[in-house]
């Protein structure tokens, strides 16, 4: 499997993942029990395919992790600030340069 797809791979988990929780976030805050069933049935199956999509390929995931850990943190930022309108503070975003450099040294070092 080339560079390209692994990092495709990893990028599409991270947002199915982000996706799948925010989804789940969603159906937990709705009132009506037919939108919060949506939004959990949603939520189960865009899991469903993180799960899928990060198990299919022969890879080491544990050493793409720290990569993975980037991009599902940047997701998971973005989908915070549009879905929920929760804009990141300064901790957040020192912390997310930590583990920009980290996942960073992870990738470079394996």
């Amino acid at each position: 499997m080339s560079k390209t797809v692994v990092l495709l791979v990893l990028v599409l988990a991270a947002l199915l993942e982000a996706g799948g929780d925010a989804l789940v976030r969603l159906g937990l805050r709705s009132s009506g029990a037919a939108p919060k069933l949506l939004f959990f049935l949603a939520g189960a199956a865009v899991l469903f395919l993180y799960g899928f999509a990060v198990n299919t390929p022969p890879w080491d995931f544990g050493r793409l992790l720290g990569l993975y850990v980037v991009f599902f943190f940047l997701f998971a930022q973005v989908i915070s600030w549009a879905v929920f309108h929760q804009r990141p503070g300064v901790a957040v975003l020192i912390g997310g340069a930590f583990i920009a450099v980290g996942g960073i040294i992870i990738s470079l070092g394996s």
